[in-house]
């Protein structure tokens, strides 16, 4: 969960900036926003737009979390600087992003019409040549010159913004829903209630927007919100908000047996969609009427043929590739990889000593971090996220692919619910949830997919998060268990 709060990135940019005419400088200034999870403060945001020495204009934006995780204090930021030329042109981004690990860098450079952008992660450094981005000027500033502009309901406008976290271009589109009459600062004033959606994202977010252009509220998904305040007020943000509990779906009472159940039966209600639905060997979820039936079975592994190294299934390949934030090819990685498994190549075996390796050697500890596996491998601590990318890492590093999944695990205890949790998916002769968390070669029925992939898949969480109601159903006969 701690991951798709990086996403605010992209969410919160470009800002709304406060507008009294259509005279680009007008629009220079400085706002400060109060970051809301759920209802309970998070952390602030400020945005401010600028001329610089050499006359382009600069929008920056910086926001920061304070977060209670189980009791543990944490702070993270993310940063981000983008200089436009003195004809609206993109040159330049620089984002950043400062958790407990450190700091990870992007910087991108426009050159005719290439990017050419470094990316630095844990001291190492890469570059990667991409086509120039539409993104102009107009991008960052539109909703206030649209706004100025007096738009009417039912009225649309379009925009992109290069996020440089995924390497790509994303598209957005808003839309007027209505306009009404509201207080701001003690007065009466027309307020444009505007909805953004963000394509291959399936984000939406609703701003309320003063007719002046000032933003004085946006709510992103639902469950993020962004409020205009003073800077006093922003900043005032005591770790109040335990993200690790006020985002968990508590039950009434625990479930028995929960590691150890062949089947498991829930009814989910809440703003799940198509994009959240995962059905496998594992587990189905499937709508009906007003919520979703999540059923899941204990897999066999002793009724298929387990792949021996080296993999020459081109069909999965694409999952052994290295990334960024999965550093497989480097040395550290692949010297430790062959180092736990020694000779063995029954992929399924090694599945097994990869997962009890990073169980024993991984120091359990609550952390707000963008996580990379070499950092992981070289501090070997951190909670559910640190655990599943040095497993993806390390078997990556052996020629296995494997890749990220993302959801709800039930936890027992004082606070019985189902909590957000991230494992991993191995590919053995056949793909299979693998949890090295809990020590799970096989993860249990309590686990919950609803996202696959990078962080930039598991995006598609953040408008669910907080949000979920579970009832634990009766058993499934006994004929369907296996």
């Amino acid at each position: 969960m701690k991951r798709v709060l990086l996403m605010l990135s992209v969410l919160l940019f470009p800002k709304l900036l406060a507008a009294q005419d259509f005279d680009v400088e007008s629009l220079f200034g400085e706002e400060w926003y109060g970051l809301y999870m759920n209802g309970q403060k998070a952390g602030y945001t400020t945005t401010d737009f600028r001329k610089d020495e050499e006359g382009r204009y600069v929008v920056s934006e910086e926001a920061k979390f304070q977060l209670n995780m189980a009791g543990i204090k944490q702070d993270m930021s993310t940063s981000t600087t983008r200089i436009y030329g003195a004809d609206g042109g993109l040159l330049s981004i620089v984002a950043v992003i400062i958790d407990p690990a450190g700091e990870t860098r992007f910087e991108g450079r426009v050159e005719g019409e290439r990017l050419l952008l470094k990316t630095t992660v844990f001291g190492a450094t890469t570059e990667t040549d991409l086509p120039k981005p539409k993104e102009s000027l107009d991008d960052a500033i539109k909703h206030a010159k649209w706004i100025l502009g007096k738009p009417q309901v039912g009225d649309s406008l379009s925009f992109s913004v290069f996020e440089p976290l995924y390497k790509q271009e994303i598209n957005g589109t808003s839309h007027i829903l209505s306009i009404e009459e509201r207080q701001f600062e003690g007065v009466l004033t027309k307020v444009y209630k505007v909805k953004t959606t963000l394509d291959l994202m399936n984000i939406d977010s609703v701003a309320y927007i003063a007719e002046d252009g000032t933003t004085i509220e946006d709510v992103v998904a639902g469950m993020i919100t962004m409020r205009l305040e003073s800077e006093e007020v922003a900043k005032d943000v005591d770790y109040a908000n335990d993200v690790i509990i006020s985002n968990a779906a508590m039950l009434d009472a625990p479930i028995e047996n929960a590691r150890s159940r062949d089947t498991l039966r829930l009814a989910i209600r809440g703003p799940l969609n198509e994009t959240h639905v995962f059905n496998d060997e594992r587990q189905n979820l499937r709508k009906e009427e007003d919520h979703y039936i999540f059923e899941a079975r204990r897999v066999a592994l002793d009724d298929f043929e387990v792949a021996s190294l080296p993999i020459r299934n081109a069909e999965v390949l694409e999952w052994t590739k290295p990334t960024d934030l999965v550093q497989s090819d480097h040395p550290d990685l692949v010297a430790k990889a062959r180092d736990i498994v020694g000779a063995e190549t029954n992929t399924l075996k090694i599945s097994e000593i990869l997962c009890a390796w990073v169980d024993k050697n991984v120091r359990d500890t609550f952390s707000a971090r963008l996580t990379n596996a070499r950092e992981v491998l070289a501090n070997l601590e951190g909670d559910c996220t640190e655990h599943s990318i040095l497993f993806i890492g390390l078997a990556r590093a052996l020629g296995i692919p494997a890749r990220e999944a993302a959801g709800l695990i039930y936890v027992g205890g004082d606070q019985p619910g189902f909590y957000f949790h991230q494992w991993a998916k191995i590919w053995v002769g056949k793909w299979i949830d693998v949890d090295p968390t809990f020590n799970q070669p096989r993860a249990d029925v309590t686990h919950i997919k609803l996202a696959e992939g990078d962080l930039y898949n598991q995006a598609r969480l953040i408008p669910i998060i907080g949000r979920l109601d579970i009832e634990v159903l009766p058993e499934a006969p006994a004929s369907a268990a296996k």
